[in-house]
């Protein structure tokens, strides 16, 4: 099936007992069992729950592989990624990710003895030279947050197969969504999502997810999801189900107007860097058109003026909302040094004070570009 069909029918069946067409919120703890130790396929939610088999089916199936588990937030889901590693091992990583993997990494993993260093991941060679004979995962995120640079996934994934078959190449595909590429399909061996973002894309519900194209990889994370116990509850997994329903269409209409923003910003005399991975300017648009299907939906741009100027667009739109997170059907605008990277503060990997995100929604293209002239006139 296309992924348009997938969307709406992967991982879903007509409820045998009520024929159901959605999959049912099966909102319960435990399950009667037949015999002592003889259940009908599901005796804890912890360990397992019909609505969120549903759910993980189905990005199972998005991302071309069979392998699909849910968790209760995206970090939960990156928190159990790191714990297939043991102490000793290195992990090389992109030099712009998310402020919360870097304060999960930086702050709590290397306690445990895990190595990090972060290394321009767009760039091949430098991932070449970043390996280590002790480096056990390299990270992506592509398109990176919030600098929105794009690394060539079938390139990195050469160099680090190439090298040991030890290496586990992680792929964080929150910003793209399975929609717009596919990292299984290009050689990575697990993908991490936000589901909160693009896959839930209504600014109502946190998750995140995981799939594997390796069975005894999945079977090792099956169980620390259980062991640890980071779940989604079945009412989560259903508002994630109930979005990826239009996942195709919306970003469509999300890059659609995203790419006017991209434009218009890059033309603005008061904007310094415009980055928009299908904008000609991006530094790898090439390899973002030869990999994604379209640009997806965020933009972000530096001001000429600086943090002020950055402070004063961000708190002077209307139609874009200042807050955090991304991906819903609404716009929202930040300043990642002070709000979702401040983590990242005193770094190598701070960044730049001027810089604002933008998730575009999917509002008129025309009211969002008059929004934005708007806040921008005052700088």
């Amino acid at each position: 099936m296309q992924i348009e069909t997938q969307v709406i029918h992967a991982g879903r069946s007509a409820d045998p007992a009520t024929g159901a067409v959605m999959p049912p919120i099966y909102q319960t703890s435990t399950y009667k069992q037949d015999r002592v130790g003889q259940h009908r396929g599901y005796e804890y939610s912890r360990t397992g729950n019909p609505t969120r088999a549903a759910l993980e089916a189905c990005l199972a199936a998005l991302e071309g592989s069979e392998h699909g588990l849910a968790f209760a937030s995206g970090m939960a889901a990156i928190d159990v990624v790191l714990r297939l590693l043991s102490p000793g091992d290195h992990v090389l990583a992109g030099n712009d990710v998310y402020g919360g993997t870097f304060r999960l990494f930086d702050s709590e993993f290397r306690r445990y003895g895990l190595e990090f260093t972060y290394v321009d991941t767009s760039d091949p060679a430098q991932v070449e030279s970043g390996l280590r004979p002790n480096t056990r995962m390299v990270w992506l995120e592509t398109p990176t947050n919030p600098l929105l640079n794009v690394s060539d996934i079938s390139a990195v994934a050469r160099i680090v197969h190439g090298r040991s078959s030890d290496t586990l190449l992680v792929v964080d595909n929150t910003f793209a969504t399975p929609y717009l590429q596919r990292p299984l399909e290009l050689g990575a061996d697990i993908v991490v999502h936000s589901t909160t973002k693009y896959l839930g894309g209504h600014s109502d519900v946190v998750g995140g997810a995981v799939i594997s194209r390796d069975a005894d990889i999945h079977t090792r994370l099956a169980f620390l999801q259980n062991a640890a116990g980071a779940v989604p509850g079945p009412l989560d997994c259903f508002l994630v189900l109930r979005g990826v329903q239009t996942l195709p269409v919306r970003m469509d209409r999300h890059a659609e107007n995203a790419a006017a923003i991209a434009d218009f910003l890059s033309r603005h005399p008061k904007v310094a860097v415009t980055l928009y991975p299908f904008h000609p300017s991006h530094p790898q648009a090439a390899t973002a058109r030869r990999q994604m299907r379209n640009g997806g939906g965020m933009v972000s741009f530096v001001l000429k003026n600086g943090a002020e100027a950055a402070r004063h667009v961000a708190e002077n739109t209307s139609l874009f909302t200042l807050a955090e997170s991304l991906g819903g059907v609404e716009s929202l605008i930040e300043v990642p040094a002070v709000m979702t990277h401040a983590s990242t503060a005193d770094s190598p990997l701070a960044v730049d004070p001027g810089l604002v995100r933008l998730s575009v929604g999917l509002e008129h293209a025309d009211d969002l570009l008059s929004d934005l002239e708007h806040a921008l006139s005052g700088v």
